[in-house]
């Protein structure tokens, strides 16, 4: 039976300094109240749709929370804001993007709000880093591990482990 404290966040940022933000973006997360438990390795992946634009560094982050779906994802998007997160071009360069994947076994269709999140399954920036964290996680729509979405998924754009001092293509 999965906890139904535990969310999975997924950290993105490709302006600036990528590490040190998504770093920020967890030290901000536990000052909100989320419970970083566990962190995936940082991957360096390639940008999917949008303009033209830098690799962006991902990481997904298990987390420990009382708060319901709503009150996570607000904070996400307060954190987000806090550290320069403008929403001006969709699928543009972000500073830092929180997207909040799970929730326990939440399943919510309530304007924003969408769990899971509704793209996961087509993301391999998100997949893999989620993966590494909980492979037997169950989609609770989809009915299949996050290991299986992940081996099932075609395309999806370059990801690869990051290495400090390596730069994106």
């Amino acid at each position: 039976m999965p906890n139904p404290r535990l969310a999975y966040i997924a950290l993105g940022s490709n302006v600036g300094d990528r590490q040190a933000m998504l770093a920020r973006a967890v030290q901000e997360m536990n000052r909100a109240g989320l419970r970083v438990l566990r962190q995936s390795a940082l991957y360096e992946t390639e940008p999917v749709g949008g303009p033209p634009q830098p690799w962006f560094l991902n990481a997904v982050a298990e987390v420990d929370t009382d708060f319901t779906p709503r009150d996570v994802l607000r904070l996400l998007h307060d954190i987000e804001q806090a550290m320069g997160r403008q929403r001006s071009i969709a699928c543009g360069p972000r500073t830092l993007d929180l997207d909040l994947l799970f929730h326990g076994e939440h399943i919510v269709r309530e304007g924003e709000l969408e769990l899971p999140h509704p793209r996961l399954a087509r993301r391999r920036f998100v997949l893999a880093p989620l993966a590494e964290l909980a492979p037997g996680l169950v989609h609770p729509v989809l009915r299949k591990t996050v290991a299986e979405l992940l081996a099932e998924l075609s395309g999806g754009g370059e990801v690869r482990l990051w290495k400090p001092g390596r730069s994106a293509d």
